[in-house]
Parts: C-alpha cells; structure tokens; sequence
C-alpha cells in the first residue's frame, strides 16, 4: 500500500513538473513577443527624435540667418552659430543612431531566439508523424543558385517554410529567387527532403543502405 501511495505521488509530481516546465515555457515565449513589440515601439520613437532634431535645426538655422541678416552681422558670425548648430544636431542624431543600432540588434536576437524555437517544437511534431525539417544552404553552382522558388522539383509533401537571408526572414513567394548562402527551411516527408539535398547543395541524397536494397529485392 505504501509503495503505491509512493509510486503515485511521485507521478503527480512528475506531472506537476511538467505543467510547471510548460507555463513556463508559455511565458517565456509571450514575454519575448512583449519586449519584441516594446523595442519596436522604442525603435519607432528613437526614427521620430531624429525626424524631430533634424527639422528642429532646419528651424533653427533659417531663424538664426534671418536675425543675423537684419542686425547686419559679418558673415563670418553668421557661418560660426550655423556651424556650432549643426555640430550639437550632429552630435544627437549619432547619439540617437547608436541607440538604434542597439535596439534594432536586440529585436533581431529576440526573433531569432522565436524562431528556433518554434522550428525546435515544429522538427519535434513532425518527427512524430514521421516527417522532417531541414535547413539546407544553398551552394554557388548548385542547381538552386538563381532559381525562382517556382522552379523547385515538385513534390507531393515537401514545401518550403521560409528562407533565411542574412538577419532577414523572407516569405517563399513564387518570385523569390534563391541566391548562394541562402538558407532554405523545408518541411515534409524525410525521403522526399532527402531527394531535394542535391538541387540546394550540389551534393549527391545519401544512398540507401544495401540491406534495405536487399529487402526491396525480396
């Protein structure tokens, strides 16, 4: 009687555990969208300072020539306050930029720490249906190099998902032309993805092993 009080509390604990690992999980994933869109919102204000600060100065310099030129002060008066305003507006918008740079990284880490993820739990749903995702890069020379997406081998189960460009995401529209160091997702049947391993790098599907050979002979 003991052992099975034991046995079942140490299930509900395993269970509670696992709850516990997926709320987590869950919130972690929702907390990224909310800082994601929260950069967005701060990249969005840090381009309307610097829109601001450069017609500020636009205002600023015609101001300044207009009451230069109706006190009649020499020129050279007129070039240094122009000069010394266009350092300080200078000075902010670089300021301003090198924030910018900083949240623009930090939301390209986010969505690519989002995006692993959601491949990592998508490779593992389909490799219970007996299904596969591979990230192949394409080869200069290879027959993918240059194509259009329309011109992929056609395939009863095999898509592309998307196509990873430098830091960019690109949706696989018809048009979209592959280009070598693009890495393409695929998603579908493992022996269908396996066939397309050639058009994407060139290099020969690996062959099938003989015993298989042997069995489909029998």
């Amino acid at each position: 009687m003991f052992e099975l009080f034991g046995r079942v509390h140490k299930e509900l604990s395993i269970t509670g555990h696992a709850f516990y690992e997926t709320i987590l999980s869950l919130s972690e994933l929702v907390n990224r969208k909310v800082q994601i869109i929260r950069l967005h919102w701060l990249a969005s204000t840090l381009l309307q300072q610097i829109d601001d600060v450069t017609a500020k100065v636009g205002q600023q310099i015609v101001a300044q020539v207009s009451d230069r030129l109706q006190d009649q002060s020499p020129p050279a008066s007129v070039v240094g306050v122009i000069d010394q305003t266009l350092a300080d507006a200078i000075f902010h918008v670089q300021e301003l930029k090198r924030s910018l740079i900083f949240v623009d990284a930090q939301i390209r880490e986010l969505k690519m720490e989002t995006a692993q993820e959601n491949l990592l739990s998508l490779q593992r749903d389909l490799a219970l249906r007996s299904g596969g995702i591979e990230r192949l890069t394409v080869v200069r020379g290879a027959a993918a190099a240059g194509q259009p997406l329309s011109a992929l081998p056609r395939s009863s189960s095999a898509y592309v998902a998307t196509v990873l460009r430098g830091p960019f995401l690109l949706a696989p529209t018809s048009d979209l032309h592959f280009r070598p160091g693009d890495i393409v997702v695929l998603i579908g049947a493992q022996m269908e993805l396996d066939q397309l391993v050639s058009w994407f790098t060139g290099q020969r599907p690996p062959s099938p092993r003989p015993s298989q050979d042997r069995r489909r002979r029998v």
